[in-house]
């Protein structure tokens, strides 16, 4: 099966604000005029989400997670996305994941969004909150921004993103991509060093296979790094990791695994049983997965949806659980347009369990 991975924008310059403190859109003089509000969290919070370890380690991670890869823009509302952190964290999602490329075309807006959304009363509770960012594709102009694992690279991409967010430190920094062009030596010392330099508390990978994965666990050893975690594509759709070998080598090897696309881009939810819909972002062409959708592919879709239901539940909470079956994948990474959706995936928690004939049945249309 083809292994998918997340696709970075084409290479922007990296997000600034003129003097006036404005952002390119005009979006921030509204962002500006709600400084006043402040955010008091649900007090109930971690009573419904599981927890599940990291790994080996001591960390542990909310079941679903939440990523600001889309809709965190400079180019998207802000109250809208204040609204969906806040309705993560009230529903115990503690894990929020960034990246210093996100928030296309202004790249490193999304980093500075969420870091607004700390300041209107989030940070205050930093200390239960998982924060990682990402670096490895292209970010800014030039040989020291664009795609690769350099030391160079990984350090200043870094800085750049605890600034932006206005951290101190972040508790996960990942490899965003496998660069064949520099040793991994030097990309495994750079991470290690970000640790060292009290910048990040652990560190994690994304998108390696197996090989490179075990590849650099094995220099991680050596030099005694919190290496905790790989951040691979997996959905019902898209199985590469089982037939790669990570699942299964991850579980075996102490290594977490935070699956991001597990609705294979929204295709694993109930609005496409009759079709393409108009507003979505496959009708946009804002998608890879534009070219996979056929009558074949939604008749899955159809049949997926009635197991969900006599399941009780949404084919999109069904398609998380599944991605958590067996307790080798640590966490699910969604994303979200609006706050019901995280509401409505988040609640896949309640029901982690399958049957044996729900498994075949699954399997059986997946495999069709």
């Amino acid at each position: 099966m083809r292994r998918n991975v997340r696709k970075a924008p084409a290479k922007k310059a990296a997000f600034s604000r003129n003097a006036d403190n404005h952002c390119p859109c005009g979006n921030a003089g509204a962002i500006d005029r709600m400084e006043e509000k402040m955010y008091t969290p649900n007090e109930h919070r971690y009573e419904k989400m599981v927890y599940n370890r990291c790994g080996n380690s001591g960390l542990k991670l909310p079941a679903v997670s939440f990523g600001i890869w889309q809709n965190f823009s400079y180019k998207d509302n802000f109250e809208n996305m204040e609204q969906m952190i806040h309705t993560a964290f009230d529903l115990g999602i503690t894990y929020f994941d960034a990246a210093n490329n996100y928030g296309n075309p202004y790249n490193g807006s999304a980093e500075e969004n969420f870091g607004r959304i700390l300041d209107r009363g989030l940070r205050a509770y930093r200390d239960e909150l998982i924060i990682a960012t990402k670096a490895g594709y292209e970010m800014w102009d030039g040989p020291y921004g664009d795609r690769n694992g350099s030391r160079k690279y990984l350090t200043a991409s870094l800085d750049q993103s605890l600034k932006r967010m206005k951290l101190d430190y972040v508790d996960i920094y990942y490899h965003h991509v496998f660069d064949p062009n520099t040793p991994l030596e030097e990309t495994a010392l750079a991470l290690d060093n970000a640790v060292r330099q009290g910048k990040a508390l652990y560190v994690g990978i994304s998108n390696y296979n197996k090989q490179q994965t075990a590849e650099i666990m094995s220099i991680f050893r050596e030099l005694h790094t919190p290496f905790v975690i790989n951040q691979p594509s997996y959905s019902m759709f898209n199985r590469w990791i089982e037939t790669d070998g990570l699942r299964d080598f991850a579980a075996e090897n102490g290594v977490g695994l935070a699956v991001f696309q597990p609705l294979f881009q929204g295709l694993l939810t109930d609005r496409y049983l009759n079709g393409v819909p108009g507003d979505s972002r496959v009708s946009k062409g804002c998608v890879w997965i534009k070219n996979d959708i056929n009558e074949e592919k939604l008749a899955k879709v159809r049949k997926l949806n009635e197991i969900a239901a006599n399941r009780g539940q949404k084919l999109s909470q069904m398609a998380i659980s599944w991605a958590l079956r067996g307790g080798k994948v640590t966490t699910v990474l969604i994303g979200a347009s609006k706050p019901s959706q995280i509401t409505e995936n988040a609640a896949a928690v309640e029901h982690l369990d399958f049957t044996p004939d729900e498994l075949s049945a699954i399997e059986a249309v997946i495999s069709e």
